[in-house]
């Protein structure tokens, strides 16, 4: 079947002296629709308008020979047409391998291992408990004059930071997300504030949605400068809002200094013109949109509202202006990398970036020039790259000012925190729990104020589920702030903390058995730490400063003896393989009673519905094979979780011991945990291929869907054709289909107990 033809285009980069290409793929899947015709544009590098007009010819009898539309077909085309050409209409038609990132870090700067004398140190934590706090305080970087890692209150380290405690220069490698990466999230922005446009909102309330993301982690407003709103600050507070910014702000006078060049005015003005024909596209196409809502749903606001921002959505991504919009942010954010002082940037064939490298024995010009891929520094706001940045590898002789002796040996990987909900917490992404595997040690941040809430307690059933109970450090900071009447000295308040965590291990014991609890309860003993005031230099001439040095120093110790492990015990437990049926059983209709009120199939008193743009949103990922997760909508995490946990129930409860059985807890915990642990890594591979891989096509069928009604059609659709289909609850009837899931877990939990020498029956 002959696939839609499309004509290349030529421009003039505005305020840039080079030429651009415009197209229309044939084959790559535009986010609009969910079919192919993705929109590209692409540099030419010449600014020679004959030379462009060649390319651009080049391009159009590429794009008219469906011979030339496959992967398969590049090293052809590479004889024929210039290699601009080619780069242009191949980049992107295959998806980015995962882990690529990792390995062009590890190329630069190799993680050592135990081998090495190094240990790996993984830390986690709810967004604002510390734990880039904690890395300062074990680098030793001061908190006025290095700032690094950058902190807050709000969420901060949103890409992967790890530090590389060792001798010799400085030396760091960022990543960076892809282009389409930036240009989707770009649009999601756009898309909102045109939507957000038909409701009366003023350019004030519309610049923010323009350059933040919700989720977040693409704050282009870091890029691209923020206006303050000085009318809505004075009318709040008055003439002291200016004052109390400039005292919070002088104390950080080392950030790296702005990026020369940079006329943010100029970007400011790219940025009102946006929003004035986002406005206006929107206003032009709210009568097409709002032709889409069905009469029944009229008087529905918010099925009526869902309907028309999905209308208007498709219809704006259509629009060739619109797309313009999002160039010309892109053209503002590209000359930011363009104006990078030290260090080297490689490019992709797109010319985007994929790196930047940097090495220096000057430590303070070291941390600045790094701090612009990870400060938030509100001033710099317009001359920061940190919201682009989707990994940070730093190796240095980073040492706590605060330890006596050698240098500790550690590689210390921070990444973002697992939220602050205190009544829900999603399941740790599949690269968090992957990182929990390979780690020596993870250290576990919690705020000692509001301890052993949903997120930490989920990432604590998680190590727990997955045999690394003995890897687990707990660290309480604010700790100074836990004071009540009833809390007299340090011991009533360490006690207060661990009360918190006891009703938890309480719930471990009720959903779990004894024998988990008392892991968790030996592993607590065994590694618990108190901190406070530790977003200052810590000194020994104040109690606070004697306190955290104490517990940080016993850390370490910890740290340096957490690899050792108890002899294992001769004798096998044996398990009934009915036993793991049912486990499976229950873990997918767990599953599916989640996500079906994720979805607003059905209601759930602990489940929220999510909005349609969020499940849209995931739904691409999945298409467009390029994820599968967004922000905290995650389908494969959330299996992995409860496939985990049923699992991890009947280890509790063998039918037998093969010779005689432990009757110490701990040395049955390392039986355990050691087939946990095999299990845990083979399901992963298997709830990819069901979720990922065989319903690829569904994802693409259900992402396409257009017009009145699709985003419940498309809830449906996942719900039906890919999540229960792929993952169906095992039944009494043979089927392939029907049970081909129920032998997949079933054979990978073979696999690990003959890995382990485990007895199944």
């Amino acid at each position: 079947m002959a696939g839609t033809h499309y004509t290349a285009s030529r421009t003039r980069d505005a305020g840039r002296d080079r030429y651009s290409v415009i197209f229309r793929h044939p084959v790559r899947i535009d986010a609009a629709t969910g079919r192919p015709g993705r929109r590209v544009r692409r540099g030419l590098g010449t600014n020679n308008e004959a030379e462009a007009n060649r390319l651009v010819a080049q391009l159009n009898a590429l794009l008219a020979n469906e011979e030339y539309w496959n992967l398969t077909a590049r090293t052809v085309a590479a004889g024929r047409f210039d290699a601009r050409v080619v780069s242009a209409f191949f980049d992107g038609m295959e998806p980015i391998p995962a882990g690529s990132s990792a390995l062009r870090r590890d190329q630069f700067i190799p993680l050592p291992s135990v081998e090495q004398g190094y240990l790996r140190v993984l830390l986690l934590g709810t967004t604002g408990a510390g734990k880039t706090t904690v890395v300062r305080q074990l680098l030793g970087t001061d908190p006025k004059v290095d700032r690094f890692p950058s902190t807050s209150t709000a969420k901060t380290t949103v890409a992967d930071t790890e530090i590389v405690m060792a001798d010799g220069p400085y030396r760091a490698v960022v990543t960076f997300y892809s282009r389409d990466e930036v240009i989707d999230h770009l649009m999601d922005c756009a898309s909102k504030a045109a939507a957000r446009s038909l409701r009366g909102g003023s350019d004030a309330e519309l610049r923010p949605l323009l350059l933040d993301h919700e989720n977040q982690r693409f704050r282009f407003s870091y890029v691209l400068g923020r206006r303050r709103d000085t009318a809505a600050a004075s009318r709040i507070f008055g003439g002291l809002a200016g004052e109390y910014r400039a005292e919070a702000h002088d104390e950080f006078a080392m950030e790296p200094s702005r990026l020369s060049g940079i006329d943010l005015e100029a970007t400011a003005a790219v940025v009102d013109s946006a929003l004035r024909v986002l406005t206006d596209l929107a206003h032009e196409h709210e009568g097409e949109a709002r032709a889409q809502i069905p009469a029944e749903h009229g008087e529905d606001e918010r099925i009526a509202s869902e309907i028309l921002d999905d209308e208007l959505d498709r219809i704006l991504r259509g629009d060739e202006r619109f797309n313009t919009v999002v160039d010309s942010l892109v053209d503002e954010i590209e000359k930011r990398f363009d104006a990078i002082g030290p260090g080297t940037v490689t490019r992709n064939q797109q010319r985007w970036p994929s790196t930047w490298t940097w090495e220096s024995s000057d430590r303070t010009e070291f941390l600045r020039a790094v701090n612009r891929f990870s400060s938030n520094y509100a001033p710099l706001f317009g001359h920061l790259l940190s919201p682009l940045v989707d990994g940070i590898r730093v190796s240095g002789p980073f040492q706590p000012v605060w330890h006596n002796g050698p240098a500790p040996k550690l590689v210390l990987i921070d990444g973002e925190g697992l939220g602050h909900t205190p009544k829900s917490a999603a399941a740790l992404p599949t690269a968090v729990a992957k990182a929990i595997e390979d780690v020596d040690a993870v250290l576990l941040v919690d705020n000692a104020t509001q301890p052993a809430q949903a997120a930490p307690a989920s990432a604590i059933r998680s190590i727990l589920t997955s045999g690394n109970t003995d890897k687990l450090i707990f660290c309480f900071t604010h700790f100074d702030q836990v004071i009540g009447d009833n809390l007299r000295d340090i011991e009533d308040s360490a006690r207060h903390v661990l009360a918190s965590v006891d009703n938890l291990l309480s719930t471990i014991r009720t959903e779990f058995g004894p024998r988990s609890e008392h892991a968790l309860r030996h592993q607590l003993d065994r590694a618990q730490f108190f901190v406070a005031g530790i977003d200052k230099p810590l000194s020994t001439d104040t109690m606070l400063g004697q306190l955290s040095i104490s517990q940080l120093t016993k850390m370490l110790d910890t740290i340096d003896t957490i690899t050792e492990r108890p002899e294992a015990v001769p004798a096998r437990p044996v398990y009934d393989k009915t036993n793991l049926v049912l486990a499976i059983t229950a873990a997918a209709l767990s599953f599916h009673r989640r996500w079906r009120a994720v979805l607003g199939i059905t209601t759930e008193v602990d489940v929220s519905r999510e909005h349609w743009t969020r499940v849209k949103a995931l739904n691409r990922r999945y298409a467009e094979g390029t994820g599968d997760q967004y922000d905290t909508l995650r389908p494969a995490a959330d299996l992995r979780e409860m496939l985990k946990e049923d699992i991890y129930r009947t280890l509790e409860a063998p039918l037998r011991w093969t010779g005689e059985a432990p009757t110490d807890h701990d040395e049955v915990t390392a039986v355990v945990n050691e087939f946990a642990q095999e299990i845990a890594k083979r399901l992963p591979a298997i709830i990819h291929e069901r979720l990922s891989i065989h319903p690829q096509r569904t994802w693409l069928d259900a992402y396409s869907l257009t017009g009145n009604g699709s985003t419940f059609v498309r809830a449906r659709c996942i719900s039906d054709d890919i999540l229960m289909r792929n993952v169906p609850v095992p039944g009494a009837t043979p089927s392939p289909d029907q049970n081909g899931f129920l032998h997949a877990v079933v054979n990978a939990v073979e696999e690990a107990a003959k890995e382990t020498d485990i007895h199944l029956t």
